[in-house]
């Protein structure tokens, strides 16, 4: 049971918030669960669609999004998550479950797509503390420093939607996936 009381449809949602929460529904065809809980605050709705929304136009595939989606669910043990992005990144991102259990893992069977996903699960890992080696990794698998940051970048919004939905257990409105026991003694 959900933390919050989550607006139930986008008319109970704060005013500030009903166009932004209709823009999504003509996004995606439906309004997920994790926006109607961040509507409760317009300002962080707003923030969390800026972000996601700047991300989408920036240079990495949307498969490679999805993978470091994944993989820092999988970090910070988020069901919510996984669940959302194992739905999404079959469905729209047409990762197949070999992919998906890869990536759940820190990696993937692409190789290039490989060194950014094992480099987010590391920044998210450790906090940003990576090292100048696993920085000169990216470049050297031919991302741009834009790319890095954008990597980077992605690893933040996705540690902030894990830890959003885990504080105030956002109801999960997909077919469910489960984070890993190990993940959740490591938490």
């Amino acid at each position: 049971m959900s933390r919050l009381a989550i607006p139930a449809t986008i008319a109970d949602a704060p005013e500030a918030s009903r166009p932004l929460l209709d823009a999504v529904a003509k996004q995606l065809g439906s309004v997920p669960n994790l926006f109607r809980a961040v509507s409760v605050s317009p300002q962080a709705l707003e923030g969390h669609l800026g972000m996601f929304g700047a991300l989408g136009k920036g240079s990495l595939p949307a498969a490679t999004r999805e993978r470091i989606a994944l993989a820092v669910a999988e970090v910070n043990g988020c069901d919510y998550c996984l669940s959302a992005h194992t739905y999404i990144g079959r469905n729209l991102a047409k990762l197949d479950d070999a992919e998906i259990t890869a990536n759940r893992s820190g990696a993937s069977n692409d190789p290039k797509a490989d060194v950014a996903v094992r480099f987010a699960a590391k920044v998210a890992r450790e906090r940003g503390r990576v090292t100048d080696a696993d920085v000169a990794a990216v470049k050297a698998a031919g991302y741009t420093d834009a790319q890095a940051i954008e990597i980077v970048q992605h690893v933040a919004l996705n540690v902030w939607t894990n830890f959003f939905n885990t504080v105030f257990q956002t109801p999960i409105d997909f077919p469910v996936v489960e984070a890993r026991s190990e993940t959740r003694r490591a938490a």
